[in-house]
């Protein structure tokens, strides 16, 4: 091949104002696996990492110095920031493919916005878009292109997976999709190596003191809540050996040190026996790195927990979503308020933090539904609160309930947008008052119970007094926008086909 493969995604923290003000970048996890799949057969690797980047420019400038054969546009998986399909990072990402076009080189683009408008990318320049999870599709038609196919020309027939021009025609023809990879694990650990890990260690020390580095050990969920889009990896859960899993959090203590890791799962550690067996080649390795991870409120039953704790897990993200039970089965959840509560209580007894992600806005959503949510908050005082506003993304049975309901915005353009994208119960402005005075009432009620490293008692009393009215003009101002912000026809949830079954956690998903 003349000239060198460039795995690249558009990712641009700086970009995302709300994410640059949080300042927690992680490398591209899936990128980088295939960066290694793909040195590890053979090919001269380069990876160019937008997370801290200045911008496109410096893309441009990377491929116009080693001048690649292919540039595959990979966007990371593992990350839910890709999976929102961000404007501006979608126009990052045409704008690198008409650069790497520019001198040259085959332009292959994988990721979720490739897997639901493919025809967009090719229109910009792509010669290849990947549809579904890409590892193997990628490795394939690096291949083919090395054998001496011509891409925009030649059709990479017998690679499954693939959105490309019909011999450079108009129209967009698509090759069968592929099954997802079963068993991970046969993949190489990810290529930190092409990246510079150094950079994101200054990043986190800067802003908070500490350094936090990123894994996966799994891909994938097998529950069905409707609004949750798997364009890469469908209904398919696959885990990787827990031995192999230790191994690789082993090696990476050694070899970068970080404070604390993120575990990108959609979700971590489905089955006890799994945690179990991780928390024992945990031990075994010493490789104890406190980390934090994303799981479900009925998956922390006490076994789950004590492993959890024993692996060394700070942090548990849950998907609550909402206090109000009614709204949890519209969801098809699968989950019960009990079972918010309980999880929070075994977490907090293993000195284990207990995060909520809360989604607000969901169709039919009453004000009384709102404030069963509030009052859950208030009770259960979790450690640490995510709010958004239901997000209709393509694929989901979520999007089809609303799409003829859809206003002209389909993406958010930052990550911090919260804007309604349909007819919900309240415009835009009174969601993102009500993330801004939850936000404020957690932090007041948890010093309140001492919870927080500076008790409520213990603030000059002018700091308690400012606080205490802070909330409460938040929570006025949140009343007067209930008033104004009522949409007169709000979107009306139609359920045109019944609830799923919920998965069966003994059947093996490997």
């Amino acid at each position: 091949m003349d000239g060198p493969v460039l795995l690249a995604h558009s990712y641009f923290l700086r970009f995302d104002p709300k994410q640059a003000q949080k300042m927690r970048p992680y490398p591209p996890l899936a990128t980088l696996y295939v960066a290694a799949n793909l040195r590890a057969q053979g090919f001269d690797v380069a990876v160019f990492d937008a997370m801290l980047s200045e911008g496109e420019h410096r893309f441009a400038e990377m491929v116009d110095e080693i001048r690649p054969a292919v540039v595959v546009l990979y966007e990371d998986n593992f990350n839910f920031l890709s999976k929102m399909c961000l404007t501006r990072m979608r126009e990052a990402a045409l704008t690198m493919a008409g650069a790497a076009r520019h001198v040259g080189a085959a332009v292959i683009a994988s990721g979720s916005d490739v897997s639901d408008r493919p025809e967009l990318y090719l229109d910009a320049g792509v010669h290849f878009c990947v549809i579904g999870e890409g590892d193997h599709t990628v490795s394939e038609l690096v291949h083919w292109l090395d054998g001496g196919a011509v891409a925009g020309r030649d059709l990479p027939e017998g690679i499954d997976g693939v959105v490309c021009r019909d011999g450079g025609r108009a129209e967009a023809k698509g090759t069968p999709s592929r099954s997802n990879e079963r068993h991970p694990g046969v993949f190489p650990h990810p290529a930190r190596d092409l990246v510079d890990i150094d950079a994101y260690r200054r990043a986190w020390q800067q802003a908070h003191g500490h350094f936090s580095l990123n894994m996966v050990s799994t891909r994938g969920c097998p529950f069905h809540c409707n609004w949750c889009a798997k364009p890469i990896w469908g209904q398919r859960y696959a885990m990787r050996p827990p031995e192999d899993v230790a191994a690789e959090l082993a090696a990476v203590k050694r070899d970068h040190a970080p404070d604390h890791i993120w575990f990108a799962d959609d979700i971590f550690g489905l089955r006890p026996s799994w945690v179990i067996e991780f928390a024992r080649e945990v031990e075994r390795l010493d490789a104890h790195i406190p980390f934090s991870m994303q799981s479900r409120c009925d998956l922390m039953s006490p076994e789950t927990v004590e492993a959890l704790r024993r692996a060394g897990c700070a942090q548990v993200w849950l998907g609550a979503e909402s206090g109000s039970q009614r709204i949890l089965d519209a969801m098809d959840k699968g989950t019960t308020v009990e079972d918010i509560r309980t999880a929070r209580a075994r977490l907090g007894s293993a000195g284990i933090r207990a995060a909520f992600f809360v989604q607000f806005g969901y169709p039919g959503e009453t004000w009384d539904d709102i404030a069963t949510t509030i009052a859950l908050v208030r009770e259960t005082l979790p450690d640490d609160l995510g709010v958004s506003v239901s997000y209709p993304l393509p694929g989901t049975r979520f999007h089809e309930m609303v799409r003829d309901e859809l206003e002209d915005k389909t993406n958010w353009d930052v990550s911090g947008d919260l804007a309604m994208m349909f007819r919900g119960t309240y415009t835009t402005p009174f969601y993102r008052q009500l993330h801004l005075a939850l936000h404020d009432d957690l932090d007041l009620h948890r010093r309140k119970a001492d919870l927080d490293p500076v008790p409520h008692a213990q603030l000059p009393e002018v700091e308690r007094d400012d606080q205490e009215a802070r909330v409460a003009l938040a929570w006025a101002e949140l009343a007067q926008l209930e008033r104004s912000c009522r949409n007169r026809r709000p979107t009306i949830l139609v359920r045109s086909e019944p609830a799923p079954e919920p998965p069966d956690l003994s059947l093996p998903f490997n």
